[in-house]
């Protein structure tokens, strides 16, 4: 997305401060599809699998983006067929439309992003477009398409093929599967690829069977920054792809679709799902000893393992999780003084510029949340826990947003997807222990 851009961010005009300032949770919300976990370590990948050369060579020419316009469908299909709408594909395929519909790839239009390109698409198309590029990747998607003007000059012009609802789709089906009226996905469970029957006498023509939709690099192109990309303190802004390239599971041949597409399933689950991410960390409690007198200095410690992700817990600028610890009396009132939290995840600064802290766990490592307190007195008991906030970024963002600009277009927009931030915050470790 910014891959242009130098690593400070910043122009002698300021122009590209304030283009971060408004694109942000577009740069950012690319994983939230992403479990927040895994990659970093220094294993070696395995070897390129056969046919890596033809594989690479048909992603460069499929993530063309944006996607381009699809043009006249084959004169046999039927409007169903000709259709890019995802209710079109569901008649068909219902399950992998059921599942979708249950995705963030079908949110990546939700009311943060629209809120934001709402004014965007007039005042700033080229970033308007960039933040299509993950979000909306079809040329059908977006109000402005490469062209010539009516006075003969080359640049942005009008859609004329521009489809509203399809744009708040998301990233469709049709983004991932269709180029040109021709379908594309990946080969049979059984690795075969049928030839008996005619592709004419198909539905919509049948599909070209490739590997690469079972490859990472299929997701590369939304969840990792090219060379020339935007870094803070050495370490690129989206580098999720490369966390797992350098961690354990791509060494051992595990790909990004196998756990965020498990049994090839379109769900896509991650950081906003409390299984999985449950799933993903192993937590543990351990207490100095069973019961502590008043006055004596209470010691425990809280560990929180990346057991099973392939890049870093979390992977990204938006999550965050905290580890807590304090000391309750025996009606659940917590005793002052006695809270303690720290962090795990990468914090930015609003704008993009600094990076504050990183924290994040690597695969196979260990985050150690020490607790230190004296015991006032009988009866107490300590409480634990471990909340995960996904959209922690996304909050403080919108707020700035609102509260700088409160009647601006997309202004109801971003209340919505403030609310929905603030919703998503969930436990993943609560426990409790009488110490006194």
């Amino acid at each position: 997305m910014i891959e242009s851009m130098s690593s400070t961010g910043r122009d002698p005009s300021g122009r590209t401060a304030r283009r971060l300032r408004a694109r942000s949770p577009c740069l950012l919300a690319a994983l939230l599809l992403g479990l927040a976990a895994g990659g970093g370590g220094s294993q070696a990948a395995s070897p390129e699998p056969p046919g890596a050369e033809a594989t690479q060579a048909f992603l460069d020419r499929h993530w063309t983006v944006p996607v381009p316009l699809q043009g006249p469908p084959p004169p046999r299909f039927s409007p169903l067929e000709a259709s890019l709408a995802p209710d079109a594909c569901g008649a068909c395929h219902a399950s992998q439309y059921a599942d979708w519909k249950t995705s963030l790839h079908s949110q990546s239009m939700g009311p943060g992003v629209r809120g934001q390109t709402l004014g965007m698409v007039e005042e700033d198309p080229e970033t308007a477009r960039q933040c299509y590029t993950c979000h909306a990747p079809l040329s059908e998607q977006q109000e402005l398409i490469s062209g010539v003007d009516r006075l003969g000059f080359a640049g942005l012009v009008e859609n004329p093929q521009f489809d509203r609802a399809l744009q708040g789709e998301g990233l469709t089906c049709a983004g991932c599967h269709v180029r040109g009226h021709e379908r594309f996905g990946p080969r049979r469970r059984d690795g075969s690829i049928p030839t008996t029957i005619p592709r004419e006498q198909l539905p919509h023509n049948g599909a070209t069977r490739t590997p690469a939709f079972q490859r990472a690099e299929f997701c590369k192109g939304c969840h990792q920054f090219g060379p020339d990309g935007y870094a803070l303190n050495g370490k690129f802004l989206e580098n999720t792809y490369n966390e797992w390239k350098g961690g354990p599971y791509a060494a051992r041949g595990i790909q990004c679709q196998d756990c965020h597409m498990p049994d090839r399933r379109h769900v896509w689950r991650g950081i906003h799902d409390p299984e999985v991410v449950r799933q993903g960390v192993s937590i543990r409690l351990t207490i100095g000893k069973r019961r502590y007198a008043p006055g004596e200095t209470l010691t425990a410690t809280l560990t929180v393992t990346n057991a099973g992700v392939g890049h870093l817990f979390p992977t990204y600028v938006t999550p965050k999780v905290i580890v807590r610890a304090s000391i309750a009396d025996g009606s659940g009132r917590t005793v002052e003084g006695t809270i303690q939290e720290e962090a795990i995840g990468r914090e930015v600064t609003l704008d993009l510029s600094r990076e504050l802290y990183d924290t994040r766990i690597p695969p196979g490592k260990t985050h150690t949340f020490a607790y230190r307190r004296k015991v006032p007195r009988a009866g107490l008991r300590l409480r634990a826990s471990v909340v995960v906030y996904p959209d922690h970024f996304y909050t403080r963002f919108f707020e700035a947003t609102l509260a700088g600009a409160p009647g601006a277009a997309g202004a109801p927009l971003l209340r919505e997807a403030l609310e929905k931030t603030r919703r998503s915050p969930f436990p993943i470790f609560e426990e409790e222990r009488r110490i006194s």
